[in-house]
């Protein structure tokens, strides 16, 4: 299986894994070692009157269930995806000149897997995730500042809990892209459909 970064060389069918989930590793890990932040995506959601909205996000962890991210429930994309199931993510890495599509519907992981996660994150992300209502607005930054300083003397010697509103995503994929670079523009598409248990791959035009 051919795992290294072409930009000029073809992508083929026979270059990629059967597993979609095992290809996106490979490439992944290709991506980490050529740039800082390979976890980082485009998060695309859809509102209740089907207006799209995008943003970034950082991917903290992907299996066989799917792909996970940790926000706020109640910022505009926490809203978004509990009156719409459906998400979509787009990675693009530069180097090495490719891009992974993930669409499929999402849902929240257990809370107890959001505690953990959140036990992770630095103590100044806990308390700015109690401090900021995201997406809503706010008279000022120094508004907001107030509050974390509040925050921290209060949580000041204990651990902070996970606040409810705030937790882990799930997107759980029923189709991937890869999409590899040519020079020439006529770039390689492979798509990944799920098929009952296993997925069909087809090529797609440039």
């Amino acid at each position: 299986m051919a795992t290294s970064a072409d930009r000029s060389g073809p992508l083929r069918k026979a270059d990629v894994a059967t597993d979609p989930i095992v290809q996106f590793a490979l490439w992944f890990d290709e991506a980490k070692s050529a740039m800082t932040m390979p976890e980082a995506v485009a998060l695309a959601t859809v509102d209740a009157e089907c207006r799209p909205s995008a943003r970034m996000v950082l991917l903290k962890g992907w299996d066989n269930r799917g792909f996970v991210f940790h926000t706020n429930y109640e910022s505009r994309k926490g809203l978004e995806l509990a009156t719409n199931h459906r998400g979509a993510l787009l990675f693009y890495w530069e180097p090495p000149g490719r891009q992974v599509r993930i669409e499929g519907s999402v849902e929240r992981v257990s809370p107890e897997e959001s505690d953990t996660y959140f036990g992770t994150r630095p103590r100044g992300g806990q308390i700015g995730a109690h401090a900021s209502r995201q997406s809503q607005p706010i008279g000022n930054r120094e508004e907001l500042d107030r509050r974390t300083r509040e925050l921290t003397t209060r949580f000041d010697g204990r651990v902070v809990p996970r606040p409810p509103w705030w937790g882990g995503f799930r997107l759980v994929p029923d189709s991937f892209e890869f999409w590899q670079n040519r020079d020439d523009r006529l770039h390689d598409r492979l798509r990944y459909d799920r098929e009952d248990e296993k997925w069909r791959i087809e090529r797609l035009q440039p």
